[in-house]
């Protein structure tokens, strides 16, 4: 069902190009959802308020109303953080500036624990494909490594950015996107997922586009972690309306399994950044010491070679499954 963002049952103020849609479970669910909460945007600050629900038969949280696919570039302007933050220039810049510190630093701990890149299953270099490549940093870093990649962008300026890096991406949704040539060995989707609009059709569609044995890697954030608990409305991965879906590691299985992948492994990520940026946001939301507040909620885009001060206690969370986000493996399901 679709109606017009002033008629809202929410009340959003949004542009009247913007449609919002209401839709069910999309594991097929009975309908029945119960509220969850209300937030508006935190990242790009633009109009509208947006409500969470939880589905009652399997527990799978999602935003209802939601802008529909075609309305959704209006949520994603070209200042979008992701965007820049992925230039491939920007990617090289900080690494010659702390890729020294960061190598020193991985390799001390290697033997004890398995660091973001270190996490991925033994394979040879093949065919990959990054869902929401954005301008292009992952898409480079896993060329150097030997393998063809390939990337899919909503966003023009961004997918634009990726090409002139020398990157082949194609400009669509996940859900527009044709039948590649070849099939992959390797998916992946960094902080992707949560914006797809059918993500079990998704999944489906990238099943038929990789191999026995492909294997899928996607991160999501941690709607099951203390920090949605406590801060709600004002935590930092909730991101309303661009995260279409909220994701705990049940929920999530359940929907990786209803598009043919199995989870073979979680890894909860060792930031804490979030939690920072998240009490900023509440602090905001109660005008509590505002300079401080807004430096607080702005964190993630500053903090740098801060994020060292806190790596024990997140790699200790991290360990019992309290961080903000997740990096799930999972692999092609055959009948």
């Amino acid at each position: 069902m679709q109606f017009s963002a002033h008629e809202s049952k929410v009340g959003v103020k949004l542009p009247r190009e913007v449609v919002l849609e209401s839709v069910g479970c999309p594991l097929g669910c009975p309908p029945g959802d119960h509220f969850v909460l209300s937030g508006r945007d935190l990242v790009n600050f633009l109009p509208g308020e947006f409500r969470v629900v939880k589905c009652n038969g399997c527990g799978l949280m999602r935003t209802e109303p939601r802008p529909t696919l075609e309305s959704m570039s209006y949520f994603y302007p070209e200042s979008y953080a992701p965007y820049e933050s992925t230039r491939v220039d920007t990617m090289e810049e900080r690494e010659s500036q702390h890729g020294a510190l960061r190598s020193f630093i991985q390799n001390c701990l290697r033997r004890f624990v398995k660091l973001h890149i270190d996490t991925t299953p033994e394979m040879e270099a093949g065919r990959m494909l990054e869902m929401g490549c954005a301008s292009g940093a992952f898409l480079h870093r896993m060329s150097r490594k030997g393998w063809i990649a390939e990337g899919i962008e909503l966003s023009d300026v961004a997918a634009s950015s990726a090409r002139a890096a020398g990157h082949q991406v194609l400009t669509t949704s996940l859900e527009d996107a044709p039948q590649p040539q070849h099939p992959y060995d390797l998916i992946v989707g960094w902080m992707t997922l949560e914006h797809v609009h059918d993500p079990v059709k998704v999944l489906r569609k990238i099943h038929r586009w990789s191999k026995p044995g492909t294997w899928l890697t996607l991160s999501v954030p941690h709607a099951g972690s203390p920090g949605f608990r406590v801060f709600k409305e004002s935590w930092f991965h909730l991101h309303l309306p661009n995260h279409l879906f909220h994701y705990t590691p049940a929920t999530l299985s359940n929907v990786l399994r209803a598009g043919g992948w199995k989870v073979e492994r979680i890894f909860y990520q060792r930031d804490l950044g979030d939690l920072v940026a998240s009490l900023g946001h509440f602090m905001n939301k109660r005008n509590l010491f505002r300079g401080l507040a807004e430096r607080l909620a702005s964190f993630p885009e500053w903090q740098g070679k801060l994020y060292l001060l806190f790596y024990p206690l997140s790699w200790f969370l991290s360990t019992i499954r309290l961080t903000g986000a997740m990096t799930i493996w999972a692999k092609r399901q055959d009948d």
